[in-house]
């Protein structure tokens, strides 16, 4: 099985890596693919063109993992919408047709439910122009692939953190964190299982659902993860006062669909998340 991934930043990289351990070829599409360990066969593209290298022909299945240059709504559009768009052209132009094609998408395509539960079946209504672009691409994967035999996968990630991704720990760690005096829930993956996820429903037998939302077991008030954080670093417990709009709006999100295809989490909680992270620093756990 060859795997594209189009797109080989972290979260890219750390699949690629574990597809390739699973005996995949696995090509990786990056700016600067020298950057790329092995195991990983680095060609260079820019997806915000449409100048993109040739596809392996016996390319089986192909991610779609990108990030926004700039927190803007113009380079929304380049890296989701026009990156999407291009790599689905070059399938066509090397007449490529993929078992599966996953575009990574986020659940930021929610906006905000007052703290309330979605799902898959849940009517996507995006608070900002993040989301919107995010489900616009989500939109032009389906349609574009409609009538042909490539199944598309759109899977929502909440919040990604890990190795590398530390905001919260850092807050809490230098006392710039902020309890909500008032509710709000967060929804979050480990990079690791963001990263397994991906393997996971471009490798299984059965055949996937259009979406999937991909966060751990527990939303949790960030309150909740603020004072978890503060008692295993052994600083005191942030204050309590007004922190702003959330960015991801207040929802808690259910990744029942994407456990019942068998998917286990390795870490199904913020806490084994966090104290793994923690871990690896030198931290010592209270």
């Amino acid at each position: 099985m060859t795997v594209l991934l189009a797109g080989c930043g972290d979260l890219g990289t750390e699949a690629g890596l574990r597809l390739a351990a699973a005996g995949h070829r696995v090509v990786g599409w990056r700016r600067s693919p020298e950057k790329l360990p092995p195991g990983i066969e680095g060609a260079a593209a820019d997806l915000a063109t449409a100048d993109l290298p040739p596809i392996p022909a016996d390319t089986t299945a192909v991610v779609v993992a990108v990030a926004a240059d700039s927190p803007t709504e113009d380079a929304y559009r380049a890296a989701y919408v026009d990156g999407l768009d291009h790599v689905l052209d070059a399938l066509e132009r090397d007449g490529i047709r993929p078992r599966r094609v996953l575009f990574v998408s986020s659940t930021a395509v929610y906006g905000d439910a007052g703290g309330g539960w979605v799902d898959e079946s849940t009517t996507a209504a995006p608070g900002g122009f993040s989301g919107r672009i995010i489900q616009e691409a989500e939109d032009l994967l389906h349609e574009r692939l409609r009538g042909t035999e490539t199944a598309g996968i759109a899977l929502r990630l909440g919040g990604i953190y890990g190795p590398g991704r530390t905001r919260l720990i850092d807050q809490v760690r230098s006392g710039s964190a902020i309890i909500p005096d008032g509710s709000r829930y967060t929804n979050r993956i480990h990079r690791d299982d963001a990263a397994a996820a991906i393997v996971h429903l471009t490798t299984m037998e059965s055949m996937p659902s259009p979406a999937y939302i991909g966060v751990d077991n527990h939303p949790a008030e960030l309150g909740e993860v603020l004072r978890f954080l503060a008692s295993v670093l052994g600083v005191p417990e942030p204050p309590t006062g007004p922190a702003g709009q959330p960015r991801g709006g207040n929802k808690r999100c259910s990744g029942s669909l994407l456990r019942s295809t068998g998917f286990d989490f390795a870490f199904p909680t913020f806490r084994e998340g966090y104290r793994e992270i923690l871990a690896g620093t030198g931290v010592r756990h209270r």
